[in-house]
C-alpha cells in the first residue's frame, strides 16, 4: 500500500503542506496545539518521512546564511488597521506570508494602506529607505480597487493582491476559487440527500469576487441535478439590519440547509428554535479552525499567503514593475471539512 505523503496530511488537517512541514520539525512558529493536532493526524495516517531528503532539508538549513536577505512590504488594505490581528480571516493569509517570506529569505515591514501619514511620494520614499523589494496587498474586502495615491508605488515595486482581482489597475494576484469551492460544497450536501438549498452572503462581497459565489452555486445546483424551484439567494446584510427579511425568506422558501459565510446565521436558527442538523443543515464557506464543528468549505488561505510570496519572488527576479498588461491570477482550490451542522438525510 502506498504510504501517505505530506500532502495527504496537510488535506486530513486542514493545513498546508508547509505548515505540516513545520509542525513535525516542532518548528516554534507553529503553535504548540497545531503542532500536536498535525503529529497526530500523520500518526494516524502512518506517515513517515523520507530520510534521504529530511537530511538534505538540514544540510540546506544549515548551510544558509544567517538572516534576512531582503525585505518584502505586506500592505494591510483593510479599512481596520489591526485587521492582521483582529480579522477572523486576514490574520490566515499573514501566516502564510510571514511563513513561506522567511522560507525565501525575506523579513517582512508592514504598512497600514489607510494611514493618513502615508501618501504618494512620501510612502514611496519610506519604502525604498527600508529597502523594500515588492508589496503583498492584503484585506480588500469593501472593494477591489486601490486608491489613487498608491498609483507611485505600482509604479516602483512589483505587487500582488490576495483574496480579490483588482480593478484599474489590474494587478497580478491569487485567491480561493470561489466557483468551485462553492460548486463542490453543492455536490458534498445533494451527496447527503439535501434538495433544498439557500445562500446568505453579503451581495457587496459577491460582487467584490465577480459573483463567482452565486455562480458556483446555482451551477452546483445544475450538475446535482436539483431540479426544483431555486431559492433566491438572501443578502446578510439586508437580514443583519433588519431580522424579518430573514425570518420572512425561511418561511417562505424553506431551505433545507444553508451556505453562509456568517456564524451569525446559527444564532438566528437558535432564536427560532430551528437546530443543526436535526432541522436544518448549516455550511460554512469559509471554514475556520476556531469553528471546528461546523461542516464547510477550508479555502486555505494561508496557501494563498504562502502562493502570492512565490509569485512576488518570481517577479523580483525578472525585474517587474508597474502594472502588468497581463496579469497573472492563481486560484487556491479549497477542501470539504466535515462537520457536525450537517448529516445524511433520510
Amino acid at each position: 500500500m502506498k504510504n501517505p505523503s505530506m500532502a495527504d496530511v496537510a488535506k486530513a488537517a486542514g493545513v498546508s503542506k508547509n505548515t505540516v512541514s513545520l509542525a513535525l520539525r516542532k518548528d516554534p512558529q507553529i503553535p504548540d496545539k497545531t503542532q500536536k493536532r498535525i503529529q497526530r493526524m500523520a500518526e494516524k495516517l502512518g506517515y513517515q518521512r523520507n530520510a534521504v531528503v529530511s537530511e538534505l532539508m538540514v544540510r540546506m538549513r544549515r548551510t544558509r546564511q544567517p538572516g534576512f536577505q531582503a525585505v518584502l512590504g505586506l500592505i494591510n488594505a483593510n479599512a481596520d488597521p489591526k485587521a492582521f490581528t483582529n480579522h477572523p480571516t486576514i490574520p490566515v493569509y499573514v501566516d502564510g506570508v510571514r511563513r513561506t517570506a522567511s522560507t525565501l529569505g525575506y523579513a517582512i515591514d508592514s504598512f497600514w494602506l489607510h494611514d493618513p501619514e502615508l501618501r504618494g511620494k512620501s510612502f514611496l520614499r519610506i519604502l525604498k529607505s527600508r529597502s523594500i523589494r515588492g508589496l503583498l496587498i492584503v484585506g480588500l474586502m469593501k472593494e477591489n480597487k486601490l486608491p489613487s495615491h498608491f498609483q507611485p508605488l505600482i509604479d516602483a515595486f512589483p505587487c500582488i493582491v490576495t483574496g480579490v482581482r483588482t480593478r484599474n489597475p489590474a494587478l497580478s494576484f491569487v485567491c480561493a476559487d470561489h466557483h468551485m469551492l462553492v460548486n463542490e460544497a453543492v455536490a458534498q450536501v445533494a451527496a447527503l440527500g439535501y434538495k433544498r438549498p439557500g445562500m446568505i452572503i453579503d451581495a457587496g462581497i459577491d460582487r467584490l469576487v465577480e459573483r463567482r459565489f452565486s455562480a458556483g452555486f446555482q451551477a452546483g445546483r445544475e450538475a446535482a441535478q436539483m431540479t426544483s424551484s431555486p431559492i433566491p439567494m438572501l443578502d446578510f446584510k439586508v437580514a443583519e439590519k433588519e431580522r424579518r427579511h430573514f425570518w420572512n425568506w425561511y418561511e417562505n422558501y424553506r431551505p433545507d440547509v444553508v451556505f453562509t459565510l456568517y456564524n451569525t446565521v446559527h444564532k438566528w436558527l437558535k432564536e427560532a428554535k430551528i437546530h443543526a442538523p436535526k432541522d436544518i443543515g448549516l455550511v460554512q464557506l469559509e471554514w475556520r479552525s476556531s469553528e471546528p464543528k461546523w461542516a464547510g468549505m477550508n479555502q486555505h488561505n494561508d496557501v494563498t499567503g504562502e502562493a502570492a510570496v512565490e509569485m512576488l519572488e518570481g517577479m523580483i527576479h525578472r525585474d517587474e514593475s508597474g502594472a502588468p498588461e497581463f496579469p497573472r491570477s492563481m486560484l487556491i482550490g479549497s477542501t470539504w471539512m466535515s462537520g457536525t451542522t450537517v448529516r445524511k438525510q433520510k
